[in-house]
């Protein structure tokens, strides 16, 4: 059996029962948003999805009414424009996540294109299917991340579409809301309604279930909505304030060492004393900028963009490197972006988000002075997050630069790495230097204590995200001045093998 016949259309409400109900669901929701606001515990993120015609748009104008607008953010997403088309496509969603605290609403979200597209046979089955992939994948990240995720599929038969697209065609105040698109789209009311059955089928889960909305009867549509949506957020609420709160602990002690193990690994098994003579040094660098410089101004480059990080050791030299990198390019085509200790802004948001907002276009080129790589690191030795957090981490890191690179970036990924013996000499100058003395802090002394704990994070990092479309390059920095070419060098290389 279908699933919209599953859904038991046609039900209504009358004016008396509808006005007796809504008073009460008003009140309720007021007091859950405030509530949800205070606690800032959690967002939620509301999908509206569903046939044109079925009360989508009056039903969104409603739950403004009803709450406090000042804490809904409602985003509508039509076709992407130039600038969204040179990113992936989840870059436009990230940037309109509703931060903690508050309820995200959005029209024509990751569902609504590829089931078009493949509605009006613009994608083959098996793309349909990688859009599925990923959108679960992207759901189940924004779960565990603790968002509340409704999604509302609003439903009308083909014969109760059709009357209601000719009903606001037929009124001048309303006329506007009815395109030549849809009525396309109702002459192919059979496919689209196969194919979003399929798409809800196979994306229907308990962290994300889907709500069959009936949207022959506006009464009865406004209450479903309202009420399964406050029912949804007390329930989480509830679940947050009896949930026992467990603390996340550093990570102590030494790394557990396996039978057999001798101790290498792909940090100490590099050769550290490779070293570069001042006088190769300057000739090597000129080249390496200069070619720098061609590819990044090759007209083959406007069709891609680049995306570098730098990650390594407390002192391994990463500034130097950067800014050897930036010497060779236009300043109008980079973004240099240091990462630091994540700011209120960010806190509220998935830890994800604040380096999708810094995803470059086309031609641009962005450099991340430490990365998304802090949950797989810092987090996980210092115990920011859980242990589940950053386990699952990998996996999501992953798919995020999986939908870079397919959307045309070219990742190059470098570890700085510098032995325990030459961190400690450059830590001593720093601090013997008087302008250099802001570059060390008890902070980087306490790290150095858990060298080995670092080491072995590093080292399933490597293992786990280490890539065909995304490699780690691990760069012996004891000389600075041979990590500098080996990444200019690495660098050309990765850009020219793109072109």
């Amino acid at each position: 059996m279908s699933l919209f016949e599953t859904a038991e259309l046609g039900h209504k409400v009358d004016d008396a029962t509808y006005a007796r109900r809504e008073k009460k669901l008003r009140a309720d929701l007021l007091d859950a948003q405030y509530e949800l606001k205070e606690l800032g515990a959690f967002p939620v993120v509301v999908l509206i999805n569903g046939l044109d015609g079925a009360g989508k748009g009056e039903t969104v104008n409603l739950l403004n009414e009803w709450m406090d607008p000042r804490h809904i953010e409602v985003h509508a997403f039509p076709e992407a424009n130039e600038e969204e088309k040179q990113r992936p496509p989840m870059w436009r969603f990230w940037r309109a996540l509703p931060p903690k605290g508050k309820i995200g609403i959005l029209f024509g979200n990751w569902y609504t294109d590829a089931i078009v597209r493949r509605a009006t046979r613009k994608d083959r089955k098996a793309e349909f299917g990688q859009h599925i992939v990923n959108i679960r994948r992207f759901e189940r990240m924004l779960a565990d991340e603790g968002v509340l995720i409704l999604k509302y599929w609003f439903h009308l038969s083909q014969k109760g579409q059709e009357k209601r697209l000719r009903k606001l065609a037929a009124n001048p105040r309303t006329a506007w809301r009815v395109t030549a698109h849809d009525w396309k789209l109702f002459k192919r009311y059979d496919s689209f309604v196969t194919t979003s059955e399929q798409a809800l089928r196979e994306t229907d889960a308990a962290h994300a279930q889907w709500t069959i909305i009936d949207g022959s009867d506006d009464n009865h549509r406004s209450l479903a909505v309202g009420e399964h949506l406050l029912a949804a957020m007390q329930a989480r609420i509830k679940q947050h304030k009896t949930a026992r709160k467990t603390a996340v602990k550093p990570v102590t002690g030494k790394p557990a060492r396996k039978p057999g193990d001798d101790g290498r690994n792909v940090l100490n098994s590099l050769d550290m004393s490779q070293t570069l003579s001042d006088r190769k040094y300057a000739r090597e660098l000129e080249k390496w900028q200069g070619q720098l410089n061609l590819l990044s101004r090759h007209p083959k480059f406007r069709e891609h963009s680049a995306v570098l990080v730098f990650e390594g050791m407390d002192a391994a030299g990463k500034g130097g490197a950067i800014r050897r990198v930036t010497a060779a390019l236009d300043a109008r085509q980079y973004h240099s972006i240091p990462i630091a200790a994540p700011t209120e802004e960010e806190r509220a948001q998935p830890y994800l988000w604040r380096f999708w907002r810094h995803i470059p276009g086309h031609g641009q080129i962005v450099i991340f002075d430490r990365s998304w790589y802090g949950r797989v690191l810092v987090e996980r030795v210092e115990g920011f997050c859980s242990e589940a957090d950053w386990m699952r981490a990998y996996g999501e890191i992953n798919d995020f630069e999986r939908q870079l690179v397919d959307s045309g970036a070219i990742i190059s990924k470098f570890w700085l790495s510098v032995s325990a013996e030459e961190q400690l000499r450059r830590f001593q100058e720093r601090e013997q230097t008087r302008f250099k003395r802001f570059k060390i802090t008890p902070e980087d002394w306490r790290n150095r204590d858990r060298w080995p704990l670092y080491e072995t994070a590093v080292c399933d990092m490597v293992e786990k995200t280490s890539t065909d479309i995304a490699p780690w390059h691990l760069i012996a920095a004891d000389d600075k001045q041979y990590a500098r070419i080996a990444i200019l060098r690495t660098l050309c290389e990765n850009i020219e093998a793109a072109l």
